[in-house]
Formats: structure tokens, C-alpha cells, sequence
């Protein structure tokens, strides 16, 4: 919970910074706060210092408010426009990488042992890993990042890149991010994917144990299936587009798979096949984290040349809210009505998603950009080989 109420507060002042700044500052920041946490959570290894492990726990959550508007920015910073959709998804790749890690790598590292002292150094092996690979990467980032290559990697990040400082405001970007409409109809339907997604991943462990009764270890592979699959559709996602550039297309389609692929976990949850289960979830996991990309790049193409970073970051902060709502509603619903009616409350919002997503215009300004630029290069070109074919006749 840490990581959604620090994300909320923290996202325009951070954006600001990334605007102002630049993508180094932002680097080193996030995986500087990354590992402080990591080493304030070191200190905390007796029961009564739990404070001090939230300590650490919320340090890595500020970080986190650093690093999830970075993806879209790095894209687009740095790849061409056949290349800018891959690249992000490749890093929410990463992202999900670190969630898997996170569900497979503690329970090997730390069983469950009566023994406190035991259990303490179990936990300490844990956080000096942790800590060590977190500082491990903040020297990385110190010694390798960059914050932009010698030359625009695009027409539209050429022209980004080419206006005064003077004529950019933050303020004014963020009142015409607020007023374009379709902008805001993907910022509400990402918000109620990306929330019925956490909502799901946070109460799944208690639904699979509800149905399947000591099955605690295959809930939690459950849960890693779902980041598995959503890795892989992470990444089909950002191909697909630098392929066809089919934005409203795609994101409608993964739309309607997440709804489908949501009714049908619904009313197969409780047949007592736990296989059935696993399929399911690896099929949400594959349209709903496949849908994280999808919604950065299409709001980098509705929202150009407004920040990357304060688009996606206005998503983020959508799926936190939705998140948040909608991992208590469903657990009041569930705690009244079963698990069933908790997950039609999903389906319900799914649906209420995707008729949103037809209403969203595909105003791809960013591919607008990036054609009239070549159109207007290849102009001059074909005028100066008419001059030179007259000067060939004479």
C-alpha cells in the first residue's frame, strides 16, 4: 500500500523534475532511493523494528514514483519511431521481471521457521542481496546512463527538442493534457484495467485458498504465471505496434481479451480443477500486463509533444486510485457476497472500460509529426532532382 499512497502526492512534483531536468537526474535519484531502502530495511532484523522496515519500505516507494514514468520517456529519448514501442515495453518487461523475482526468490530464501534467530538470518541474506544489487545499480546507472544520444533519434523528438526553453510551461502542459478528451477517456479506462488488475493480484492468494483449501503454494505460482505471461505479452505488444502502429486498434482488441479472458476466470474459479485456474490467470496476465505498454504509447501519441513522463504518470496514478478502490470494494463484496460477486464487480468495470475505449479518437500526433517531417525533407529533394534532370536536358 506503501508504493500506491507515495505514487499519488509525489507524481507532478517528480514529473516537474523530470521536465526540468532531464532523464539522469531522475536515474540517479530513483535508484539512489532504491538502495537506501535497501540498507534501511538491513537495520531493521528484530520483531519490535518493524517501523523500521516500513521505513525502508516506503524509501523504495519514492524511488518507485522516479522510476515508473521513465519508460515511455527512455523510448522515446533515445529510439526511432520504429523502434519507440518495443522499447518501452521491453521496460515494463523489466518491471515485471522484478515482480516474478519477487514472488520465486524470498520463499527459497526464507522458510518458515518458529526459531526467530533463524528466521532473522534468513531474512538478512535476503536484504543483503537485495541491498547489494540495488547499490550494484546505481553505480551502473552513475557510470553508463546518458541522458540523450548525439542526435534526435526522430523527426518528432527533433522538434521536441529543437523549441526554447522559454516557451515551455509545466502548468500549461498539464491544463492541456486535462482538456484533450481522448487523453482523458485512455486515462479512465487504463485507471479501471490497471486497477482491476491489482485488485485481482491482491486478493487471488485468498480466493485460490477459498476454493482450493491448503493449496497455498500453488496460489503463489498462480501469481507468477500471471507475471510470466504478462512479460511475454509485455513484450508482443510493443513489437506489434512498431510493426503496425494500429494504437486504438490493438488497445481495443486486449481490451476485450482482458474482459473475456476476466468472465471466464469468474465462473471456472470454483470447478475444482486447479489447472483450469492456471490457465485462466496466465491468459489475464498475458492481455492485462500487455496493456501497461500499450496505454504508455498510445498516450505518448494522443498527448505530443506534452512530456511522456506526465502522461504516463497521470496513468499511473488512474491504476493507483482504481487500484485502491477496487481492492477494497471487492474484498467487502467477496467478505458478503463470495468470491464470485467479487469478480463480476470486475467484469462490470472491464466492460465500462471497453465501451470507453471505442470513443477514444486515434490522434496519432506523434506519427503525424514524424510524417509530415520526412514529407517536407523529401520536398526540397524531389524539386532539386527536377532542376538537376532540366540542367541534364539543356
Amino acid at each position: 500500500m506503501s508504493y500506491m499512497l507515495t505514487y499519488i502526492p509525489l507524481l507532478f512534483p517528480v514529473a516537474w523534475l523530470l521536465d526540468r531536468r532531464g532523464l539522469r537526474p531522475i536515474a540517479l535519484a530513483g535508484s539512489a532511493l532504491n538502495a537506501l531502502g535497501a540498507w534501511v530495511k538491513l537495520g531493521s532484523l528484530r520483531p519490535q523494528l518493524f517501523p523500521v522496515t516500513v521505513l525502508g519500505q516506503v524509501v523504495c516507494s519514492v524511488a518507485q514514483v522516479f522510476i515508473l514514468g521513465m519508460p515511455s520517456r527512455i523510448a522515446s529519448v533515445w529510439f526511432g519511431s520504429r523502434e519507440v514501442s518495443t522499447a518501452c515495453s521491453v521496460a515494463v518487461f523489466g518491471n515485471q521481471l522484478g515482480i516474478a523475482l519477487g514472488f520465486l526468490v524470498p520463499p527459497v530464501l526464507v522458510p518458515n521457521v518458529e526459531d526467530e534467530e533463524k528466521l532473522a538470518y534468513h531474512i538478512s541474506i535476503m536484504f543483503f542481496m537485495t541491498a547489494g544489487v540495488a547499490t550494484a545499480l546505481f553505480i551502473l546507472v552513475v557510470i553508463v546512463f546518458r541522458e540523450k544520444p548525439p542526435h534526435p533519434p526522430s523527426r518528432a523528438q527533433a522538434l521536441i527538442q529543437s523549441r526554447p526553453p522559454e516557451e515551455y510551461s509545466y502548468v500549461q502542459s498539464i491544463l492541456r493534457l486535462l482538456r484533450n478528451i481522448n487523453f482523458m477517456l485512455l486515462v479512465v479506462t487504463y485507471g479501471l484495467n490497471a486497477g482491476c488488475f491489482y485488485s485481482l493480484s491482491t486478493l487471488l492468494n485468498r480466493m485460490v485458498i477459498h476454493h482450493y483449501p491448503g493449496e497455498e503454494v500453488n496460489a503463489g505460482r498462480i501469481g507468477l504465471t500471471i507475471v510470466l505471461s504478462g512479460m511475454v505479452g509485455a513484450l508482443i505488444s510493443g513489437i506489434w505496434l512498431d510493426r503496425t502502429k494500429t494504437y486504438k486498434q490493438t488497445t481495443l482488441v486486449v481490451y476485450i481479451m482482458s474482459l473475456v479472458g476476466m468472465v471466464v476466470y469468474t465462473f471456472t474459479l470454483s470447478l475444482g480443477l486447479l489447472w483450469v485456474v492456471f490457465v485462466t490467470a496466465g491468459v489475464l496476465g498475458l492481455f492485462m500486463t500487455g496493456y501497461l505498454p500499450l496505454g504508455f504509447e498510445f498516450a505518448a501519441e494522443l498527448t505530443y509533444p506534452e512530456s511522456e513522463g506526465t502522461s504516463s504518470g497521470l496513468l499511473n496514478v488512474s491504476a493507483q486510485i482504481f487500484g485502491i478502490a477496487f481492492t477494497i470494494s471487492q474484498g467487502k463484496i467477496m467478505d458478503h457476497f463470495g468470491t464470485k460477486a467479487g469478480n463480476l464487480f470486475l467484469c462490470s468495470f472491464l466492460f465500462l472500460g471497453t465501451i470507453m475505449t471505442v470513443f477514444i479518437k486515434a490522434d496519432l500526433r506523434r506519427q503525424q509529426a514524424n510524417l509530415e517531417s520526412e514529407q517536407a525533407k523529401a520536398m526540397p529533394e524531389a524539386c532539386t532532382d527536377s532542376i538537376v534532370l532540366e540542367e541534364t536536358k539543356l
